[in-house]
């Protein structure tokens, strides 16, 4: 199983990861960030290709399928679902991952945690944020995204709390009551 937790950038996507692994056993945690950032540490800046030059790792052309391989390579070796947190506005960009997550495991399932703006931004400077940085550059972008409901399942976590959303996750990938 492969279970992809999406939204902006602050909205909880990690949080609601953490406790997730905590309540499925035989699951591991597969963040595509570190992806990102393996290939912005090798392929510098004078390599890039010119529609790669954007600051996001998302936008090298290598970013996506390393993203899919190395969760196929997860699953396949150590035989364990995957926990994917991410944020993947981009409608094509999402449909590639999420097609390739597919292929390797038709149990993938598919959550948007949604947040108001301003919320979003107290959760970023809560978690140590600098206020104005690159995380709160991409808000407007993320919440115009997910205004698409090719995003969708969304899950508003605007009055609930982590509990809530991972008991909602469990009762919709078939999981039912966990501890």
């Amino acid at each position: 199983m492969i279970v992809m937790i999406n939204g902006a950038f602050g909205v909880g996507k990690t949080s609601v990861a953490n406790e997730l692994l905590r309540k499925l056993d035989g699951a591991m945690l597969f963040d595509p960030e570190e992806v990102g950032f393996m290939l912005r540490h090798i392929i510098s800046e004078d390599v890039r290709l010119e529609h790669e030059q954007t600051g996001d790792f998302q936008d090298l052309d290598m970013w996506k399928p390393l993203t899919v391989g190395v969760a196929r390579q997860l699953q396949g070796t150590y035989g364990k679902d995957l926990i994917v947190p991410m944020t993947i506005y981009n409608k094509e960009y999402f449909n590639t991952i999420h097609d390739g997550f597919l292929q390797i495991d038709p149990k993938t399932y598919h959550f948007c945690l949604t947040a108001q703006k301003e919320t979003i931004h107290q959760r970023l400077i809560e978690r140590g944020e600098e206020q104005g940085n690159w995380c709160f550059e991409q808000t407007d972008k993320c919440l115009a995204g997910f205004e698409d409901p090719h995003f969708g399942q969304f899950i508003p976590t605007e009055d609930i709390g982590i509990d809530k959303v991972v008991e909602f996750i469990c009762k919709e990938i078939g999981k039912g009551e966990m501890n």
